[in-house]
């Protein structure tokens, strides 16, 4: 095959996978072109690229999932090859198709390749006739409503209903009830073709108490196969990975070399190329399923990057030139263990909804610069920076926090402590999440397996009233830093100078006076609420003592909004203090609203149905996950003046239950 270099690379993505591509391009001296929606115009990977072309509005569908538009800035900006990065267009066979006849470089797989292990279906008989060994299920053609149901008792529960094309969760359903298995198909299919543009779907039989374990594969047109060992990714909440590592610490010497005899010799059998991965579902005795390949990079190759010493961006270009790989399966070893955690704008109290917003603090210990550190200790791959705007319109992770050691147990504490070590502010996180799970008994001992992150709630959020309290105190502080003598507020009583707060917080509103006094160090700042609760808050610059516990803190202002970063905790309070009073309004009681920003993509109700409380109402979709609202009480519903299409903000007023109890009461009356 003749060498094709690559003098302009298109990435063809946006966030931390477009600033990583852009960085190894760069370090080898390849000119990048970023592309970007409208909403993205300020994005990072734009101000890093060399060339930045816009290829249409904020919804992915009319910008970056558009193959007509990559291929129109393919031509405006000159490039000769495009990265797809994850997610977007990197698994269509069609866009793949789409440039290789426009005579540029695809970085990845042919599209034959991509079609035939891009669909689940065909994706295991392939495996099987590869000889590796498949999950139990229905995979066949005729995917008729009545069809399935028949299959579906016949493997009986706990079952997947598994969206044929794509992956990362989407169009994925466990059914532990027949009983739920319409309502679970339905959704299934409308997450699959609105995510990947085909709605069909399969039946697999659940593996409980499954690891989930992928084999990384790295292969050339010049015959040679490849595996770069494997990775952990079972701790994963409702099929999303949230933390992965490399190796494998809990599967023998046979298993794991099973595994990578599978992966290999189902890329040589339909002659893969580039990097790829196959993922294996392997039981409490060992044994392993196939269960679907990834015919591009994965969101964690630097664990493996990390204990192999391999780019693997970089091994992706070259072979795309059409280079042998520099390296034999010989010179590839194992050296320590890495972990990974996704850092996702979302709240993990408030059932993991997105989060919007503007990054006011985004500080992760140090520059994120996105290149790969061969053995170092710690890595941050980000797409983001302080100031920057996260939209409901793109999956909502903000970095990948990678931490190295020479054992799984430092590997660990590293990571723990690089979480624990960051401040963000302005966007709620999952970084406390990501840290329960890390420090749990489970994850430490290696018992983490797919289902255990679905049973394990998160720490439990702040009550309202002791975020009000502890945020007076920090507002006090923040002001004492400029003032001598608080000045924020002048209620005074029995001669001692107070400030007097009235912060909102989780709806609820709360008056707390405020006495501060200065000490050696800092502040120990008395708050009262409502006259009844007093807590004291030693504060020294950036760090708070409360109950012994010594914290450091972060504070975001948005007008009256404030957000706080306390380690274990996000505060948002805003401060109605000089704001005339209102009548508070929590949602419950019938008044349903919007979680979140988004996309109102089903309806199962009408004006004047009768429904039962956990009746499904609507369906929005935010980050390209569908968020279900259901009746909260029972009764007659109204107010519904949403439709399939809408565009809502959080806390939009969906609908209203007017309750049996009330109807009955106003027809006595």
């Amino acid at each position: 095959m003749s060498i094709n270099p690559i003098k302009r690379l298109l990435i063809a993505n946006r966030g931390e996978i477009a600033v990583r591509i852009i960085r190894a391009a760069q370090k080898l001296g390849i000119e990048t072109v970023a592309v970007y929606s409208e909403t993205d115009a300020n994005a990072q990977h734009v101000k890093l690229a060399d060339i930045a072309v816009c290829i249409g509005p904020a919804p992915a569908q009319q910008s970056y999932l558009s193959i007509e538009n990559v291929l129109n800035a393919m031509s405006a900006s000159g490039a000769n090859a495009v990265h797809p990065g994850y997610g977007f267009l990197s698994e269509n066979a069609d866009f793949a198709s789409a440039i290789a006849d426009a005579g540029y470089i695809f970085v990845g797989p042919s599209a034959e390749v991509i079609r035939k292990m891009g669909d689940k279906r065909a994706a295991r008989h392939i495996a099987a006739d590869a000889g590796v060994p498949v999950v139990p299920g229905y995979d066949g053609d005729d995917t008729d409503d009545a069809i399935l149901l028949e299959h579906a008792n016949r493997i009986g529960t706990p079952l997947m209903i598994k969206a044929t094309a794509g992956g990362g969760g989407r169009g994925l359903r466990r059914i532990d009830e027949m009983n739920e298995f319409h309502e679970a198909l339905m959704s299934a299919r409308r997450e699959a073709g609105a995510a990947f543009g085909n709605s069909a779907v399969m039946l697999e039989r659940m593996i409980e108490s499954a690891r989930h374990v992928e084999v990384q594969i790295l292969a050339d047109n010049h015959g040679n196969v490849l595996h770069l060992f494997e990775r952990d990714c079972s701790a994963q909440r409702r099929h999303q990975k949230v933390i992965e590592e490399a190796p494998c610490s809990t599967i023998s010497e046979q298993t794991r070399q099973g595994l990578l005899d599978a992966a290999v010799s189902l890329a040589k059998s339909v002659g893969y190329t580039g990097a790829g991965t196959v993922e294996f579902l392997v039981d409490e005795a060992g044994a392993f399923y196939f269960l679907e390949m990834n015919t591009r990079l994965q969101v964690e190759h630097p664990v493996t990057e990390m204990i192999t010493g391999i780019d693997l961006v970089e091994a992706q270009l070259t072979v795309a030139e059409g280079k042998k790989l520099p390296f034999r399966q010989s010179d590839i070893a194992i050296t320590g263990h890495a972990v990974e955690a996704r850092l996702y704008a979302e709240d993990p109290s408030d059932g993991f909804l997105p989060q919007t917003g503007t990054l006011g603090i985004f500080d992760l210990g140090e520059t994120a610069t996105g290149e790969a550190k061969v053995c170092a200790n710690a890595r941050r791959d980000c797409g983001v920076v302080e100031g920057d705007i996260v939209s409901p319109f793109y999956d909502p992770m903000l970095a990948k926090l990678i931490a190295f050691g020479d054992t799984r147990e430092s590997a660990v504490d590293r990571l723990s402590a690089l979480i624990r070590e960051s401040c963000i502010a302005g966007v709620t996180t999952n970084k406390a999440y990501l840290n329960q799970i890390l420090c749990s008994e489970e994850f430490r001992s290696g018992k983490t397996r797919t289902h255990s992150l679905d049973s394990a709630e998160p720490g439990p959020k702040m009550p309202a009233r002791t975020q009000a309290m502890l945020a007076a105190a920090l507002l006090e502080a923040d002001a004492l830093k400029t003032c001598p003598m608080p000045s924020l507020a002048a209620w005074r009583t029995n001669a001692d100078a107070h400030d007097r707060f009235i912060l909102e917080a989780q709806g609820q509103r709360y008056t707390v006076d405020v006495l501060p006094e200065r000490t050696a160090n800092g502040w120990d700042i008395t708050v009262a609420l409502d006259d009844e609760t007093k807590q004291t808050v030693c504060i020294e610059g950036n760090t708070y003592r409360l109950v012994g516990k010594k914290q450091r803190f972060a504070h975001y202002r948005h007008h009256t909004h404030h957000c706080f970063d306390i380690g274990d905790h996000h505060i948002a309070v805003q401060d109605v203090t000089h704001a005339a009073a209102t009548t508070n309004n929590k949602d419950g009681n019938g008044l349903l609203k919007a979680p979140m920003d988004g996309q109102v993509v089903a309806i199962a109700v009408e004006n004047g149905a009768v429904v039962k409380a956990g009746d499904l109402v609507c369906v929005i979709e935010a980050m390209k996950m569908e968020h279900h609202i259901r009746a909260d009480i029972s009764g007659t519903i109204s107010g519904i003046e949403i439709k399939v299409g809408d565009q809502v903000k959080s806390r939009a007023p969906i609908g209203i239950i007017t309750s049996d109890t009330s109807t009955s009461a106003k027809e006595s009356s």
